[in-house]
């Protein structure tokens, strides 16, 4: 009997060991592996309600003042991966260069139950590229100059709207804009059509409650109202691609990207099929709606507090219109691209609400950086916060300074701005981003005033959140 026990305490034992201390041929970066299992998982999806660096990367950077604990380059163990947690600017910027060669894309395996198994972010190569020209051939900067006005119209519909009503709840509010706007680009989807396909935004609101959660598939959880949310949006994605399907292709003219899926499913030589074309709708409108109502939830969030910023906003969008022969003219995009300080308030925008938590790569082959290796098939986070918050390149990074980007370059990515990714993988969708910004930007400041009348909290759990909205009152100006 006690030999049995003592070969069960060694064998315990020695897996214990080698959990905490996995293989490398190298040096791993210093760090804790956690829980057998569960890793430090709950300590990253524990809720904060600051601005800050997130405290699970603070924390492991740095324990106490002056008293460096891992460093900026630090391993550890989330949902079951070890991974290799990256705040150095050196490092992140090595991965992104080396996309395809040393590093791939990768998310955690509930990412991809959540996104799909042939979801743009799980792609690779030739098939990566090729479904990135496919979205830029809807959301390039030639498309986006045509899509302008209709823009500017929904922006000004909403607002109208939302001035005749007591309080508006800028989160829910603009994500219905976005959400309408961008379905109808994708699959011509209107939001009053009468017909089941109605409630397809109510399918991807229950997948965004539970997309940053503990992932414990069990009824009740968030998680699993978010694969139900995802489940039931795919089925009505499906059932409207099968009705399209029954019309002609309009091979002559797209109008949307459905379009453009069914022409590329009749060619022969397709690589295209009808699930990496739903995956891809799916994220598509799940990124452009989510994202960019965050996005202008905390632009407004910040306008408030900055009363100096709102100003300055007015300022240049009433020059725009000043200039005109005709003052009711619709934006034109030499006006749009004349937005200088718009461009730096949304960049410090982006920079401090830091909506994506972490960039995730996997390393194909061990590689060796500052003395460190990081193993073969290990995952590795590259944390934009800790990037955007560093105070070696942000005087006082933790206030709201647009003024900080004249003179910087304020569009692509850099070793020290990653909020719309880096790389060969930098966001397809971030000028269209920009544009619906700067356009919402324009109608709001030039036509309409707000005043806050409750909530306005953030909470990071680690994906932002408004846990009791950002309600406010919205006025035309006389």
């Amino acid at each position: 009997m006690w030999p049995l026990v003592l070969c069960i305490i060694a064998f315990v034992s020695l897996w214990l060991y080698r959990w905490s201390n996995p293989r490398c041929n190298g040096k791993l970066p210093p760090g804790s592996m956690g829980l057998p299992f569960i890793g430090e998982t709950l300590q990253f999806f524990a809720p904060n309600t600051t601005s800050n660096m997130p405290p699970f990367i603070r924390d492991r950077i740095k324990l106490y003042i002056f008293i460096i604990r891992y460093g900026p380059i630090f391993c550890t163990s989330l949902v079951g991966r070890p991974v290799i947690v990256s705040t150095d600017a050196d490092l992140n910027y090595f991965i992104f260069q080396q996309e395809g060669n040393l590093f791939q894309s990768w998310y955690p395996d509930t990412f991809t139950e959540i996104f799909g198994k042939q979801n743009v972010g799980s792609l690779h190569g030739f098939m990566y590229k090729y479904l990135k020209n496919m979205v830029l051939s809807l959301f390039g900067p030639q498309s986006l100059k045509n899509m302008l006005p209709e823009v500017e119209q929904s922006a000004h519909t909403y607002l109208k709207r939302w001035s005749t009503q007591k309080s508006v709840e800028l989160k829910d509010a603009t994500a219905g804009l976005i959400f309408d706007l961008t379905a109808k680009k994708l699959i011509s989807y209107e939001p009053d059509q009468k017909s089941s396909e109605k409630n397809l935004r109510e399918n991807f609101d229950a997948f965004i409650k539970g997309l940053i959660s503990f992932p414990l598939n069990i009824p009740g959880t968030a998680y699993y109202r978010c694969l139900q949310g995802r489940k039931n949006a795919m089925r009505k994605l499906k059932s409207l691609l099968e009705q399209r399907r029954e019309i002609k292709p309009r091979k002559e003219e797209k109008i949307d990207f459905f379009d453009y899926v069914l022409v590329e499913l009749e060619k022969e030589d397709t690589v295209l099929t009808e699930a990496i074309a739903l995956d891809l709708m799916f994220v598509l409108l799940f990124a452009s709606f989510e994202t960019t109502s965050l996005a202008i939830t905390m632009a407004i969030k910040f306008i408030s507090e900055n009363p100096l910023v709102l100003e300055e906003l007015t300022k240049e969008h009433e020059a725009i219109i000043q200039k005109r022969e005709k003052s009711d003219s619709h934006l034109t995009w030499k006006e749009y691209k004349s937005m200088k300080f718009t461009f730096q308030f949304i960049n410090e925008t982006v920079r401090l609400a830091n909506i994506v938590p972490g960039i995730f790569r996997k390393a194909l082959r061990e590689v060796n950086f500052k003395g460190y290796s990081i193993p073969a098939g290990w995952a590795v986070m590259v944390c934009p916060p800790a990037v955007h918050l560093n105070p070696e390149m942000y005087k006082d990074p933790h206030e709201f300074n647009p003024w900080r980007w004249n003179g910087m370059e304020v569009n692509g990515a850099s070793k020290h701005f990653m909020a719309f990714g880096g790389g060969m993988r930098f966001c397809v969708g971030t000028d269209f981003t920009k544009v619906q910004m700067a356009v919402f930007i324009h109608c709001l400041v030039t036509k309409y005033k707000w005043k806050i009348i409750r909530g306005g909290h953030i909470v990071r759990t680690p994906g932002l959140q408004f846990p009791d909205g950002f309600h406010v009152k919205i006025y035309e100006k006389k």
